[in-house]
């Protein structure tokens, strides 16, 4: 993973050592407590942000929702890309494939 790689610039996060940023990470959300988590509490709430969220895209934005088989070609590529990297192959091992 980040292990190996030499830190970049000075610069945030992606600049710290490994041990350092699974520090960080390992903390995760414990930080906020649990009566202030308040779609955890609320599920009401939680699916209303989310209808909230998914109106303030346009219908013709919503390139999945119109176009079925673009829909179709990204979920195949996503798959395909998981079954790579679970065989331990990037898609720059293989030639002439997109």
């Amino acid at each position: 993973m980040t292990q190996d790689r030499p830190a970049a610039r000075g610069r945030g996060f992606a600049a710290m050592d490994a041990q350092k940023q699974r520090e960080i990470a390992r903390k995760g959300g414990a930080n906020v407590p649990d009566e202030k988590r308040s779609f955890a509490q609320n599920r009401t709430l939680a699916s209303d942000a989310g209808r909230k969220g998914g109106r303030a895209v346009a219908g013709k934005a919503r390139s999945f929702s119109v176009d079925r088989d673009l829909a179709s070609q990204a979920g195949r590529k996503g798959g395909e890309t998981t079954q790579r990297v679970r065989r331990g192959r990037m898609p720059s091992d293989e030639q002439g494939t997109n």
